[in-house]
């Protein structure tokens, strides 16, 4: 389900049965001079649409958030489009989206991610503000409507054995999570991966004659395939609904 499609009685029936609510999150970043600049993004929203079209009547699709922490790291952001926000004006923004989803009465939200994942236990910026924005309002959240010492509370007492855990309400994660899928299908930066996913997704937006073999990153762009991209797609979406619902 689309979250933008969604009466309040679907919503609300969501709510009782728990059942995952999915923000994809985004950078505008420069992918060379071959690739648009919504790489990232657009991985990201076309695994999450594969699950949603599998089970639609078991996860629900949030209006995706674009504008992360690109980082100039690739390309000065002149005449190549890159738009990066601070990870400190994403904290603020992050918190108000969550503390808003908890307030509808979520407990089960989940981010994904398809950029800078290659440090995700350490984190990168987009990640790390997210995941901090998702801490700080559970815990507030907590505070708030169980009273400050709700931990200590006899009622939470298997806190570390398997009981409730409330920091699982807002989780974030990349969108690849099997070492399997690491392995087949390594990131990288415009090239043979995200080349051959934009092929399989989006091929109008993909000019394999202007890959730019001055780009050390992009050289393996050249064997990219709409074939390969497909396949890498439909197993990093086998990754999500595993995350999501334990498959």
């Amino acid at each position: 389900m689309k979250y933008l499609y969604m009466q309040p009685d679907q919503i609300r029936k969501a709510i009782e049965r728990n059942i995952p609510a999915v923000l994809p999150l985004g950078v505008v970043e420069y992918h060379a001079e071959h690739l648009p600049v919504g790489v990232d993004f657009l991985v990201c929203e076309k695994v999450l649409d594969m699950v949603e079209q599998e089970r639609p009547d078991d996860v629900i699709l949030l209006p995706p958030f674009y504008y992360g922490t690109a980082t100039y790291a690739v390309a000065k952001p002149e005449n190549n489009g890159t738009v990066s926000v601070s990870p400190e004006k994403l904290i603020p923004v992050a918190e108000e989206i969550f503390r808003g989803l908890l307030t509808v009465g979520f407990r089960n939200i989940h981010c994904f991610i398809a950029h800078q994942t290659e440090e995700f236990v350490q984190g990168m910026p987009t990640d790390l503000a997210f995941r901090f924005a998702g801490r700080k309002v559970i815990i507030e959240f907590l505070d708030e409507t169980l009273g400050k010492g709700w931990w200590g509370q006899e009622v939470n007492a298997t806190y570390y054995t398997g009981g409730l855990n409330p920091f699982n309400y807002i989780r974030v994660h990349p969108v690849r999570t099997r070492e399997s899928t690491k392995k087949r299908f390594k990131g990288d930066h415009a090239g043979i991966l995200e080349t051959s996913e934009m092929l399989a997704m989006h091929p109008e937006t993909v000019r394999m004659d202007k890959i730019d073999d001055n780009l050390w990153f992009t050289r393996t762009a050249h064997q990219a395939t709409a074939e390969y991209g497909a396949e890498a797609l439909k197993e990093t979406s086998i990754d999500v609904r595993t995350i999501l619902f334990g498959e």
